[in-house]
């Protein structure tokens, strides 16, 4: 499949007049719980050529590969490629958006061009926002646990659909630094050993050897555990304050140097 993604990603460029600076795989297959059916969940930042930026109209600022556009060669059906623009990108860095951050933190890198990408891992901690972070994984468990609530029956995939963010909000909690993304790194350092710990790694093992579609009895002690958890991460992110210099000079002069970088070349 890394082969079909790096043809993928030579045909963007020349199909849609981008240049991409960075692929890697998110969801499933980065957070390292992948099951037979699980899809290639690509996610990459690209940059326009430099006319591009120079409108008073707001342009689409996102590529979705089979979605919505295309490019002029097959893709794999389990392939699902999704990117966005650099400024688009920056400006949700500066959010220390939660998604973006995690593609920093990938494991599973496809692709990675000029200096871009490093730049950004430098800034990364600096404009780590644990208040925002804190909203969003808790807000992501809490409602992914609703849905686990619905029936007596519930697939594997959802009990770690809860606890992935329900962990990433613990690390935020007890370090203030950006989570990693690999799910067995958050067990082994947040979970301790005994029944709680040995319930999540057989819903690894379960997740990793079976189908999207397996489904078995409510743990009701699993269950427990992530309610009482839930509350009292939402009652924490509640709580926490914290003020981020703002870093918009630096992300102007990144992006400034992006363009310098990738199109002075050509």
């Amino acid at each position: 499949m890394k082969e079909q993604i790096t043809d993928v990603i030579k045909q963007i460029e020349i199909d849609h007049g981008v240049k991409i600076l960075f692929a890697c795989e998110s969801g499933s297959r980065a957070w390292g719980f992948p099951s037979k059916e699980s899809d290639y969940d690509v996610r990459f930042i690209y940059i326009q050529q430099p006319d591009w930026y120079l409108s008073i109209d707001r342009k689409r600022d996102v590529i979705e590969i089979p979605a919505r556009d295309s490019v002029s060669i097959p893709v794999d059906p389990l392939l699902d490629m999704s990117g966005w623009e650099l400024a688009k990108a920056l400006r949700l860095f500066r959010k220390s958006n939660p998604p973006l951050l995690e593609w920093l933190q990938s494991t599973i890198v496809y692709y990675q061009s000029y200096s871009t990408i490093d730049q950004m891992r430098e800034l990364e901690q600096k404009i780590f926002s644990p208040v925002s972070c804190m909203h969003h994984y808790v807000s992501m468990a809490k409602g992914n646990f609703r849905d686990l609530i619905q029936g007596e029956e519930v697939g594997v995939k959802k009990y770690l659909n809860v606890l992935r963010p329900l962990l990433a909000a613990k690390w935020i909690e007890k370090y203030e630094t950006i989570p990693p993304i690999e799910f067995q790194d958050l067990v082994e350092e947040l979970v301790p050993g005994g029944e709680w710990k040995d319930s999540i790694e057989d819903l690894l093992k379960q997740k990793r050897a079976g189908e999207e579609i397996y489904l078995e009895p409510r743990l009701d002690a699993i269950y427990e555990h992530l309610q009482k958890e839930i509350e009292h991460l939402e009652a924490y992110a509640k709580s926490i304050n914290a003020d981020i210099p703002d870093p918009t000079a630096e992300l102007d002069m990144l992006f400034r140097g992006a363009l310098r970088e990738v199109w002075d070349e050509d």
